[in-house]
């Protein structure tokens, strides 16, 4: 595995490019994290103080009314506290631990949603649930994984139809050479990371607003809450102040359960491919800021150092040579070439400047987006093939690569 170039701003400090983008994001995330607890506490603080005010008033009232102390009426409320954990409420709702309830609960444990509303009370519940989350959440990771390499392969074949339909309707591609034509050799196809983004984007929105539409009439909530509790559920927050599916009955019940557990699945996988395309994008973001900071901070700053050393240096916006069309696919080089792919176009992504690498997210999707449009398998190499690791996309992508290399420089 080749070393990997210090940063040219930092070598006072010592970092290479990998570290200097995970400090910078650790610390975007904490000013991401401060702003944000700042904006929260701005807008939430003051009705929280209104409630705490209504409350006691509510509290003292209640107390003076029915001439009962308020040390014998925050005890009864503290039993009433534990009845609510343990699933109990005024109104009537569906049993929790019955075999409908239970699988309800082991649904949102392994997709990491944990709503709160139903949790384990006995030794052994929680002892079990210790050890079949652990399972249960590592194949659901995988299979959400899985999901994006599928909808990253059919939104590819869909990208490189529309294109070759566009380009055959113009009269600019003979119809016998349509399957000759790879992706390298279609003139102006460049399947974006973007395009991926804004699709599966435009989908959790269709989702959740189809969602919100059944939930609103059958939960009795408000359009926006509805929305609302769509994002915490299928972004596996999960804060468990809105559940769906709660109530003892509901007209056309069955129906209704299995359209709920539709769009939850759906939601989930779509958003989890959504924030994985986001990190990618996020990425080069990073790479691009740290080329900024390395020009600022290196005196001797010129253009032969403005690109931060060649490993996993994608930059938006990047001009150099021109492309060459015809150009097949090749899977005996080395996989960590630092030369081949390097054109760079005037655009934010293009397929080619990306294929070569394979150790960057957005490398690996925009690599396997041009594969499975044309239909020939991903390649992988050599050591990734003899070390098993190999393939995926996402966290999933770069955790079998990192592997890859990993065991190959032993």
């Amino acid at each position: 595995m080749m070393p990997s170039l210090r940063l040219q701003g930092c070598r006072s400090l010592h970092l290479n490019e990998d570290n200097g983008r995970f400090v910078l994001l650790a610390v975007l995330i904490l000013v991401y994290l401060l702003c944000g607890a700042a904006v929260f506490s701005a807008i939430e603080r003051p009705s929280e103080l209104r409630a705490h005010g209504r409350w006691n008033g509510t509290l003292l009232n209640f107390s003076e009314t029915f001439n009962i102390s308020l040390q014998e009426l925050n005890s009864f409320l503290r039993e009433y506290e534990a009845a609510i954990a343990a699933g109990i409420r005024a109104d009537a709702l569906r049993p929790r631990w019955d075999f409908t309830g239970a699988f309800y609960f082991v649904g949102t444990v392994v997709s990491t949603i944990g709503f709160g509303m139903t949790t384990p009370v006995t030794i052994a519940g929680k002892v079990f649930l210790i050890f079949y989350g652990l399972l249960g959440c590592a194949a659901t990771i995988l299979f959400f994984n899985l999901f994006l390499e599928r909808i990253i392969t059919l939104l590819a074949v869909v990208m490189k139809a529309v294109r070759e339909r566009r380009i055959r309707n113009s009269g600019l591609l003979p119809p016998g050479i349509r399957h000759d034509f790879s992706a390298y050799s279609l003139p102006g196809w460049k399947p974006s990371v973007y395009h991926v983004m804004l699709i599966l984007g435009l989908s959790a929105i269709t989702i959740s607003c189809c969602a919100s539409a059944m939930y609103s009439p059958v939960e009795g909530w408000a359009y926006l809450d509805s929305l609302y509790f769509c994002f915490v559920t299928f972004s596996t927050i999960g804060f468990g102040d809105f559940v769906s599916s709660q109530d003892a009955a509901y007209e056309y019940q069955s129906l209704y359960r299995v359209a709920n557990f539709f769009f939850m699945l759906m939601g989930v996988c779509c958003i989890y491919s959504l924030f994985n395309v986001i990190s990618i994008v996020i990425k080069q973001v990073l790479n691009w800021m740290l080329e900024k900071m390395s020009c600022l901070f290196c005196q001797r700053c010129n253009k032969a150092n403005a690109f931060l050393g060649r490993r996993n240096a994608i930059r938006p916006g990047s001009r150099g040579r021109k492309g060459r069309f015809n150009h097949q696919p090749e899977s005996d080089g080395p996989c960590d070439s630092d030369t081949e792919g390097r054109r760079l176009s005037g655009e934010m992504i293009s397929m080619k400047d990306l294929a070569a690498s394979n150790k960057v997210s957005l490398a690996i999707m925009q690599k396997q987006l041009s594969e499975s449009a044309n239909g020939y398998p991903r390649t992988v190499c050599g050591s990734s093939r003899h070390n098993g690791f190999s393939g995926g996309v996402g966290a999933l992508g770069i955790m079998n690569n990192r592997l890859a290399e990993t065991s190959n420089s032993r």
